[in-house]
């Protein structure tokens, strides 16, 4: 098992910055890849970053520039750090890890969510 807990969120204005953390705990020595998903009202869950156990990030287009994803393995946390923030953005945000089960059978978890707010 895998316990995260975001901290972070809050309310913005437009072109301004937040920056969310995520800290495992239990089985952490099982993560593989780690990332934030955002999820708006209506809308369905989405990736927003993603890296991997060796540092290689991904970002959708609609972050590329604008969103910094970082973890430090020997504190078992990630982070996300989110600049020139748009309306667009608000959502709740959550943290993702992707825990190895066995040799070859990966689980999901996720924390509880924390909401970014971005006013224009």
């Amino acid at each position: 098992q895998v316990q995260l807990v975001e901290s972070g969120g809050g309310l913005v204005q437009a072109g301004g910055s937040l920056s969310l953390s995520c800290a495992a705990s239990g089985s952490v020595s099982n993560i593989d890849a780690m990332g934030w998903y955002r999820q708006a009202p209506g809308k369905q869950r989405e990736l927003v970053a993603i890296i991997t156990s060796g540092g290689s990030t991904n970002y959708p287009d609609s972050v590329k520039g604008r969103f910094t994803i970082s973890r430090d393995n020997a504190k078992n946390t990630e982070s996300l750090q989110m600049s020139n923030l748009k309306p667009e953005d608000t959502a709740v945000y959550y943290c993702y890890a992707n825990v190895r089960r066995g040799t070859s059978t990966y689980v999901p978890y996720w924390g509880q969510g924390t909401q970014v707010t971005v006013s224009s």
